[in-house]
C-alpha cells in the first residue's frame, strides 16, 4: 500500500533534501523535495502529503516550526517529522508541543528513518481501513438523514419508504426531539414529489390570526398593514409537501380551516372571495398525545382521523439506545468539521457515559451535547472528561426517589427551575431537555413565577 501514500521533504540544503528523498524513494515511496518553507506550503496545498520531513533551521522568512504549524492549519491528519542537527531537550519539546510526530538527528540514518517510516504508514493504513469500514457501516444503518439500527426505527424507516409515493395525509407522534422533521423529510425526498417543494410550518410558533395567513395567504388591505397580495404555505409547497409541526397547538377554527383543505383540496385567502386549489402532501406532527387530546375535546376528531391515515410513533432515544453509538460519531464528524476542531473519534468511557444518560431532550440534546464536548475537547478523542457534564444532570439511570410530601406542582416546577438555571437561561435548550415546546415552557414559567 505504500505507492497509496506520498511523502514531502524539506530543506534548504539540496545534498540532505535529496539523499533522505533518494532513501525513501527506494522503499517504494512517491516523494516531493521542497527547498523552503514557502515552497512547501504551496506543495501542500496542491497535494495532501501523508508525512513531512521538515528541516528546523531554514533560511528565508519560514522556519520548520513555522512551516509545521501552518501546514497543519491546512492538514490536520499530516504526520511531521521535524530534522533538526541540534537534538537538544528544548527543541524535541518545541517540535513536540506544536504538533510534530517525531523528530531526528542529522546525520539521518537510512534504516531508522525506514522503520519510523514504516511504523507511521502501518497505523495510517489502520486509520483508513477503520474509517472506510466505520462509513460502510453507517451507510447499511442509513435512510435518507436517518441513521438507526433499531429494530422499531428499522420498521419505520421501511414504512416510510414504502408511502413515499402516496398522496396519503401521515401523522408523525413523538416527544420533542426525536426527528419527526427529519422522518417527514426522509418521506417527501425519496417520493414522486422529492424534487417540489418541501414547506415546513411551527404551528406552536405563531398566534391564531398570523398562522391562518401563513397557512393560506391574504389578499392586498384584508388587514391592517396588508400592501400586497402574499401566497400561504399551502399555496407555495403546491406539488410538494407542507409539514405540519405541532399540529395539536392549533386553535379550534383552524382545526375547521385544515379539515377543509385536507377534504376539498381548496382554501380561500384571508380576505379573499376566490377559492384556491392546492395539490399538496400534508404531513403532520406533535409531541402531544392527540387521541387523548381527541378524548379530552381539545382537539377534532374528524380532523384527527384525516390526519392519521398513516401514523408513525417515534421511540424516544432512551428506547434505543444501540443506536448512541452510531448518531454520536456522525455527529462527531460533522460537527467536528463545522466547528474546525480535529476531533476524530470516541473514547470507550465516552460512550459509555452516553449510554448510560436518559436523554430527556433525546436525538436534539446528544446532537447538542456532541457539540459542547467537541467544543471543550483538548485532543483528538472525545473522552468522559469532555462529558462530565452529563453525569452532573442527574439523568442517568440511577434510581431516582421523589421528596417526602412534595406535590406534582412543586416537583415540576423545581424541575423547570433547576433545567434553566443547567442551561444558564437557555430556554430553546431546556425545553429540548424537558421535551416540551418552548411556548409551553414559556406558560409554565409565568405560571410559577421562575426566574430566568
Amino acid at each position: 500500500m505504500k505507492l497509496h501514500w506520498e511523502i514531502l521533504v524539506v530543506d534548504d540544503e539540496e545534498v540532505m533534501r535529496e539523499s533522505l528523498a533518494a532513501w525513501l524513494r527506494e522503499d517504494g515511496y512517491l516523494v516531493d523535495t521542497a527547498a523552503s518553507g514557502r515552497q512547501a506550503l504551496d506543495k501542500a496545498r496542491q497535494k495532501d502529503y501523508a508525512i513531512y520531513f521538515i528541516d528546523l533551521k531554514m533560511p528565508g522568512g519560514l522556519d520548520g516550526i513555522e512551516t509545521m504549524m501552518e501546514i497543519r492549519r491546512l492538514h490536520a491528519d499530516a504526520s511531521i517529522i521535524i530534522i533538526t542537527a541540534y537534538a537538544t531537550v528544548d527543541t524535541a519539546i518545541t517540535a513536540m508541543k506544536e504538533g510534530a510526530q517525531e523528530y531526528i538527528v542529522k546525520p539521518c540514518n537510512p534504516a531508522e528513518i525506514s522503520l519510523l517510516v514504516g511504523r507511521i504508514i502501518k497505523v495510517k493504513n489502520l486509520q483508513r481501513e477503520n474509517t472506510i469500514l466505520r462509513k460502510k457501516l453507517t451507510r447499511g444503518y442509513r435512510f435518507q438523514d436517518i441513521i438507526s439500527k433499531n429494530a422499531r426505527m428499522r420498521d419505520i424507516l421501511q414504512l416510510c419508504a414504502e408511502v413515499a409515493s402516496l398522496r396519503s395525509t401521515v401523522l408523525i407522534q413523538g416527544e420533542s426531539g426525536t426527528g419527526k422533521e427529519l422522518i417527514a423529510r426522509a418521506i417527501h425526498n425519496s417520493g414522486d414529489r422529492a424534487g417540489k417543494p418541501f414547506v415546513g410550518v411551527s404551528c406552536a410558533a405563531l398566534a391564531e390570526t398570523l398562522l391562518e395567513s401563513e397557512f393560506f395567504g391574504h389578499e392586498k388591505g384584508s388587514f391592517t398593514g396588508a400592501t400586497l397580495q402574499k401566497k400561504g404555505k399551502f399555496e407555495i409547497a403546491g406539488g410538494g409537501t407542507i409539514f405540519l409541526d405541532e399540529i395539536g397547538d392549533i386553535s379550534p377554527k383552524l382545526q375547521v380551516d385544515l379539515l377543509r383543505v385536507l377534504q376539498e383540496r381548496c382554501f380561500y385567502r384571508v380576505g379573499g372571495s376566490e377559492e384556491v386549489h392546492v395539490d399538496v402532501r400534508v404531513i403532520a406532527a406533535t409531541h402531544v398525545d392527540l387521541q387523548e387530546a381527541v378524548s379530552e375535546g381539545r382537539f377534532r376528531d374528524d380532523l384527527f382521523y384525516r390526519l392519521n391515515v398513516i401514523e408513525i410513533r417515534l421511540p424516544p432515544l432512551r428506547e434505543r439506545r444501540e443506536d448512541i453509538p452510531l448518531l454520536a460519531r456522525h455527529f462527531l464528524e460533522r460537527l467536528s468539521h463545522e466547528l474546525g476542531k480535529d476531533v476524530a473519534d470516541v473514547s470507550e468511557g465516552a460512550l459509555k457515559i452516553l449510554l448510560d444518560y436518559d436523554w430527556p431532550g433525546n436525538v436534539r440534546e446528544l446532537e447538542n451535547a456532541v457539540e459542547r464536548g467537541i467544543v471543550t475537547s483538548k485532543g483528538r478523542i472525545l473522552t468522559e472528561d469532555d462529558l462530565q457534564f452529563l453525569t452532573h444532570n442527574g439523568n442517568g439511570n440511577r434510581r431516582w426517589s421523589p421528596p417526602a410530601n412534595m406535590t406534582l406542582q412543586e416537583m415540576e416546577k423545581q424541575l423547570i427551575a433547576a433545567t434553566i438555571q443547567r442551561t444558564h437561561g437557555n430556554i430553546k435548550e431546556a425545553a429540548a431537555a424537558l421535551g416540551i415546546d418552548r411556548s409551553t415552557l414559556y406558560e409554565k414559567i409565568k405560571k410559577y413565577e421562575i426566574p430566568r
